[in-house]
């Protein structure tokens, strides 16, 4: 028999994500979701300028430029990365706030180390 004055799990404790919070942020993780797109925002955020070109991309991957484009794209769209075409080249940046609203998600007391 249990006690009906004993929780059978540990309350929970801080403040949760918004539905608002969750409907901002859900389009940011779609894009980061897929591996290319992690690693193009990854590349472009540790480049020594923090903006890169797709002629700039493509040694890194085994891609064709039409096709990391394309991730780029989805990239912009989603919020994450800036652009700014220079001639016949598309240079993006990341968005620092989109970042910072990915990385907050991880920012919970509970998974912060003591």
């Amino acid at each position: 028999m249990t006690d009906p004055g004993l929780a059978c799990c540990t309350p929970l404790s801080g403040t949760a994500m918004s539905a608002e919070q969750a409907e901002q942020v859900a389009p940011l993780l779609k894009a980061l979701a897929d591996p290319v797109r992690l690693r193009l925002v990854s590349l472009i955020a540790s480049s020594a300028t923090g903006e890169a070109c797709v002629c700039d991309l493509n040694d890194a991957f085994d891609l064709t430029q039409a096709t990391i484009s394309h991730h780029l794209k989805v990239l912009h769209s989603a919020g994450l990365l800036d652009r700014d075409k220079r001639g016949v080249w598309v240079y993006y940046a990341v968005r620092p706030a989109a970042l910072a609203a990915v990385a907050n998600l991880f920012q919970a007391p509970a998974l912060m180390p003591s």
